[in-house]
């Protein structure tokens, strides 16, 4: 008897140190967690790309940032607005959902703008935010965004001479293909005002930048394979959400699980370049971000 209690109470004692270990385990893997998805929320990371042309007589310096979703760095965006001036940009892109539809206000994304007007032109494109948030709080949210000093672009685009390069901006955020029974894009199917628009867009010897908040509205249908564009420069994935080491986003809207265009660079045979950025916020999703640092984008356009 005396031995099989000594047995009971080392086996106790055994069991309290494994109860012990795996609690401190769990913890220390909870900190890690939340840890995480803090700098997925607060931190600030600067991406980098080159891209050569042979319509670029001079290196222009773009920053593209995205995705907003009325977050915070610091008092009225100070810590952002001091990173992008950093960067020292010709240009500023701000491809779309910088407000969240159900917000109170626009103030956010006004006074963004209102910064860094002072810095270089700002563009703006819509995002699926902004057109909701128009259509149920504020019909006069473009106009806001613009009398801040953003240039609006939606089915529109804007000529203009950056340095010694002459560059077209323009914005879409509507899908640029119509896809047929067999799979392939007609352009004839396409909707009239995405279609005209997009064939008096491409019609130019400038270099070409499209702000498309979706990359789905290129990816899909051929449509990156037709439209002649030299950037198309986007967001709305938020990088997958969710990053998995070694592996990449976890989910990405129409692309749906571990989508291919999440962020990063790729090329097409019509559109040359698309860059895709993480985005820098994140609405109310159904998982937080993690493992993904709020991203700016700055694209450096060299000559070939």
């Amino acid at each position: 008897l005396r031995r099989q209690r000594q047995m009971c109470i080392r086996d106790r004692r055994r069991l309290k140190k494994s109860v012990r270990i795996a609690a401190m385990i769990f913890t220390i893997f909870a900190i890690l967690i939340a840890v995480e998805i803090i700098i997925s929320y607060k931190c600030l990371t600067v991406t980098d790309y080159k891209i050569k042309s042979d319509k670029i007589k001079e290196t222009t310096k773009i920053v593209l940032i995205s995705d907003l979703h009325n977050s915070q760095f610091g008092s009225k965006n100070k810590r952002l607005v001091d990173k992008i001036q950093k960067q020292d940009p010709d240009l500023i892109l701000m491809d779309g959902d910088m407000l969240n539809e159900d917000g109170k206000n626009a103030q956010t994304a006004v006074e963004l703008i209102s910064a860094l007007k002072k810095t270089a032109p700002v563009y703006y494109a819509l995002g699926n935010h902004e057109i909701a948030y128009r259509q149920r709080r504020d019909k006069n949210l473009y106009q806001k965004l613009q009398k801040a000093g953003a240039k609006v672009v939606e089915k529109e685009y804007e000529d203009i001479k950056v340095r010694s390069n002459k560059i077209r901006i323009g914005g879409l955020y509507e899908y640029a293909f119509a896809v047929d029974g067999a799979g392939n894009m007609v352009k004839k199917n396409i909707p009239s005002k995405v279609r005209d628009f997009l064939m008096d867009y491409e019609n130019t010897d400038a270099f070409k930048i499209m702000l498309s908040h979706r990359p789905d509205s290129f990816v899909f249908g051929q449509a990156a394979d037709t439209w002649k564009i030299d950037l198309v420069v986007s967001g709305h994935v938020h990088g997958g959400q969710v990053r998995i080491p070694c592996k990449g986003g976890l989910y990405g809207g129409d692309q749906g699980w571990f989508p291919e265009y999440a962020d990063g660079i790729h090329h097409f045979k019509a559109v040359d370049h698309m860059v895709i950025t993480r985005g820098l916020g994140s609405d109310k999703e159904k998982l937080p971000r993690f493992h993904n640092i709020p991203e700016i984008v700055v694209i450096r356009l060299e000559k070939r």
